[in-house]
């Protein structure tokens, strides 16, 4: 007689928790409809990028004018402060829409010009809309400090250019929606599949076979991530032939991805695991599930830069675990980051897995 293979009998349960998956209406539609839905609405809007309008300052500006000051304090734009290193390669990654320069001009008519200097990544309606607030707040000094000048300085027209790589909207869009998909179908797929299992005595019946309990789990989870992962190829794939969604180093960069929404997608289970086993009843495991996935849909710069908020709420964003995907993907993607280069992210990463699972231990029911 064979002896039973705890291994087939975990395939079994896979590919049986797989097909059900497929045939789940809200499985595919958190994990497939809606990231694709905001994919292309996002991706048709616009190939700009930048949310914020952050400038840097050239150090070898004149500064003994009014127009530096009166720059320096205009609310539309944020200045950026750092080493020269750091500020160059903000600006070619389009971070910094532009670096700003005061120098003395030769023109009588003209005692000052701006120069810009900008890079191909940057937003083009970002680098017009700092021309547009330099041009009022010129105006605004000659109205009032020099009415008898014709201008105290001008913008050059001409915006020197940096090399840089094109950075769309895709690019900030399309990781936000990995992590959307990713943790909506970890924690509400989880949470109702083992509750479900449960309540129809499915884990019962389990019992009465001679697979193991862990190979159940097992069998379960391998069967959500797989087809978690087969949403992340799809996601990606349309992003990257319909909207030129950036992969920086090509196949290397895909796996690289594939390896973090597989660290990720791991942790999100585990937030399901816990829902499952503190939900009294079905009706439940929406509000509990919504606590824990709602602020990171919000806050953890899915839709928009984490930049946005108050400076007193930044700190709580960036504690989020969805926080940390996000920044990791977009560097990975766009950067050409590798895992190693990603760690700090990674690293905060499995710090919430060992957290989130030594709770999921403790409250993981089987009946």
């Amino acid at each position: 007689m064979r002896p039973y293979s705890q291994i087939t009998a975990l395939l079994a349960i896979t590919k049986a928790s797989l097909r059900a998956t497929f045939r789940s209406p809200s499985a595919v539609v958190f994990s497939f409809a809606f990231p694709l839905i905001f994919i292309l609405v996002f991706g048709f809007l616009s190939s700009g990028s930048n949310i914020n309008v952050n400038v840097v300052m050239d150090k070898n500006s004149d500064t003994t004018n009014a127009l530096y000051n009166a720059i320096k304090n205009i609310p539309g734009l944020s200045f950026v402060h750092g080493e020269a290193d750091k500020i160059k390669s903000e600006l070619a990654k389009g971070r910094i829409t532009a670096m700003l320069s005061i120098q003395k001009s030769a023109n009588t008519n003209a005692p000052y010009i701006i120069n810009l200097t900008s890079s191909e990544a940057a937003n083009p309606q970002n680098i017009q809309l700092v021309k547009s607030i330099l041009n009022s707040v010129i105006g605004k000094i000659n109205q009032t400090e020099f009415p008898n000048t014709p201008t105290i300085a001008v913008v050059n027209n001409k915006v020197q250019q940096v090399p840089g790589r094109v950075y769309r909207t895709i690019d900030f869009i399309l990781p936000g929606q990995m992590g959307f998909s990713l943790l909506s179908s970890g924690v509400f797929g989880v949470a109702f599949l083992f509750f479900n299992l449960r309540q129809q005595l499915v884990l019962k019946r389990f019992y009465a076979t001679p697979i193991r309990r862990l190979y159940i789990i097992l069998g379960e989870a391998l069967s959500r991530v797989l087809f978690q992962l087969i949403t992340a190829v799809v996601i990606i794939a349309i992003g990257h032939f319909a909207f030129k969604f950036t992969l920086v180093n090509g196949w290397v960069t895909f796996a690289s991805i594939m390896v973090l929404s597989f660290i990720a997608l791991i942790l999100f289970m585990g937030f399901g695991f816990i829902v499952s086993g503190v939900a009294k009843n079905e009706s439940t495991i929406p509000p509990l599930a919504n606590i824990i996935t709602l602020p990171q849909f919000l806050l953890a710069g899915t839709f928009f830069s984490i930049d946005n908020f108050p400076t007193w709420m930044q700190p709580f964003c960036k504690i989020l675990p969805l926080t940390h995907f996000n920044n990791a993907m977009r560097n990975i993607s766009f950067e050409g980051t590798g895992l190693l280069a990603a760690w700090p992210d990674i690293s905060i990463l499995l710090i919430w897995i060992v957290v989130v699972y030594a709770i999921a231990f403790k409250i993981f029911k089987w009946e």
